[in-house]
């Protein structure tokens, strides 16, 4: 249940306190865990990073957020008959806690699960995503293989998305390139969104921003804006685009409560 934000004196409603949100968050992590299937063993040898307290991540809860994108990048979505792509469950048990997390295809909330680490940085840019060893997932590749030359929307930018968050970056902007030049007018902000979240994550954290600057305003470009100005240390621009991007996302879902929890960081950014 949503709790209602009492308002200021002049009406304007007043930002709950970090911990506040941090414990909301981590009981919506814990219901999102107990509602969904069992968690996946993780691929061959990998273990899932940081040995810090954590919340374990549900697969079917993180596939509903990881097509929320495009609920909002485009009208003709219908994500009920979507599908997840092989090897899910085992690339979702073993990716490694995040924290400065894109909005995205492929990217779901509740990889932000380690929040001590999030308060314990005074500059916030040191959490910016790297490249990183991509995971073993030969299943997940042939997939997207197979996804590639039928360019049928969305699933191919459902592969891009599964190929980053696998850590395939080079794969995943060999698929993007091919489809920049057919993208269809309905799909196409979502594939820029795409590309900027492929050079975020990939450690090409300037071009992402400038990507996503040159964007049209929707709400994933908007929270996009703001989570990569907040680990920029930049935090009044942060604090302006993610509440932007907050106010138009469902109170129910898990990207409004990360958005609210960057939020949060900003004002601990002075």
């Amino acid at each position: 249940m949503t709790q209602a934000h009492n308002p200021s004196q002049d009406g304007t409603p007043v930002q709950p306190t970090l911990n506040k949100l941090m414990a909301h968050y981590l009981q919506q992590q814990a219901v999102a865990h107990d509602a969904g299937l069992a968690t996946a063993e993780p691929l061959g040898e990998v273990l899932p990073y940081n040995a810090g307290p954590v919340q374990p991540v549900d697969p079917r809860p993180a596939w509903e957020e990881a097509v929320a994108a495009a609920r909002c990048l485009s009208a003709v979505a219908e994500m009920r008959s979507w599908q997840a792509p092989p090897s899910w469950a085992q690339l979702v048990a073993a990716h490694e806690p995040a924290a400065a997390l894109a909005f995205c295809f492929g990217n779901f909330p509740q990889l932000v699960r380690n929040l001590h680490l999030l308060t314990e940085k005074v500059h916030l840019s040191e959490l910016r995503p790297t490249a990183d060893q991509p995971l073993t997932v030969p299943s997940l590749l042939a997939w997207a293989d197979q996804a590639a030359p039928k360019r049928q929307y969305p699933e191919v930018l459902l592969a891009i998305g599964a190929l980053r968050l696998a850590k395939h970056f080079d794969r995943a902007a060999e698929l993007l390139q091919a489809l920049e030049a057919s993208v269809p007018a309905e799909w196409r902000d979502a594939l820029a969104n795409e590309k900027a979240a492929l050079a975020w994550h990939s450690g090409r954290w300037e071009e992402a921003r400038a990507l996503w600057q040159a964007l049209p305003p929707s709400i994933p470009v908007l929270f996009n804006r703001g989570m990569s100005a907040l680990f920029s240390n930049e935090r009044q621009e942060a604090r302006t685009a993610l509440g932007q991007a907050v106010a138009g996302l469902p109170e129910a879902g898990a990207w409004h409560h990360l958005g609210r929890l960057y939020l949060a960081l900003t004002e601990m950014q002075q």
